[in-house]
């Protein structure tokens, strides 16, 4: 568990992670096609490669 706000905790595993995967905000339509704004961040600085894993439909 690691606690501070999500992109600085984020961005500290990073550096030493082989991957980071976090969850899209799971919004409908074009909207959905957005990235969050910790995602945006984790894109724009992590050290590792990201994934962001879109929300099903019904979930």
């Amino acid at each position: 568990m690691v606690f501070g706000r999500p992109v600085g905790a984020l961005l500290g595993e990073a550096t030493r992670a082989l991957c980071l995967v976090v969850g899209s905000r799971g919004l409908g339509s074009f909207r959905g096609l957005l990235l969050g704004s910790v995602s945006h961040a984790l894109v724009e600085h992590a050290e590792c490669p990201l994934i962001v894993v879109p929300l099903r439909k019904g979930r």
